[in-house]
């Protein structure tokens, strides 16, 4: 999880401007390991745990940023960002992908979707967390700053 930080942290340093982060997540161990470690960089958290209540919490609390999973209850990732990408109010907030599903056409429609990035967390294949110095992240063609 620390290599998985290490390049979140990376990336939240391009976007300075930063104050309000909504995490979305269905486990919560991920939800409360991103959230102490944002927290602990000044970040405001905020955490929902499926795809229904990350629509509502973006639109109560306007975030920053969004850092979404793919495999959601109510309403999966995928959804979840083209909701969000279709909005007028929700359209303009970044959304980074931070997932365990590693498949190239799942990056590629994430980003062409609108994701200004993609994070892979690599997983075992009976579902265990094993190796997290090989997270890597990919941006999209959109540059985060514009």
């Amino acid at each position: 999880m620390r290599s998985c930080v290490y390049h979140m942290r990376s990336m939240l340093r391009s976007l300075m401007a930063l104050k309000k982060i909504l995490v979305v997540d269905d486990d919560p161990d991920v939800r409360l390991s991103l959230h102490v470690r944002l927290k602990i960089n000044n970040y405001d958290v905020i955490l929902a745990g499926d795809g229904a209540a990350s629509i509502a919490e973006a639109r109560k609390h306007m975030p920053d940023l969004i850092i979404l999973d793919l495999g959601l209850p109510a309403g999966d990732g995928f959804s979840v960002l083209e909701r969000l990408k279709a909005s007028d109010s929700l359209s303009i907030i970044p959304v980074i992908i931070v997932t365990g599903r590693t498949r190239v056409p799942n990056r590629d429609w994430a980003l062409k979707a609108g994701a200004i990035a993609f994070l892979s967390l690599i997983r075992h294949e009976f579902g265990e967390r094993v190796d997290f110095s090989s997270v890597g992240w990919e941006m999209g063609d959109r540059d985060p700053l514009n």
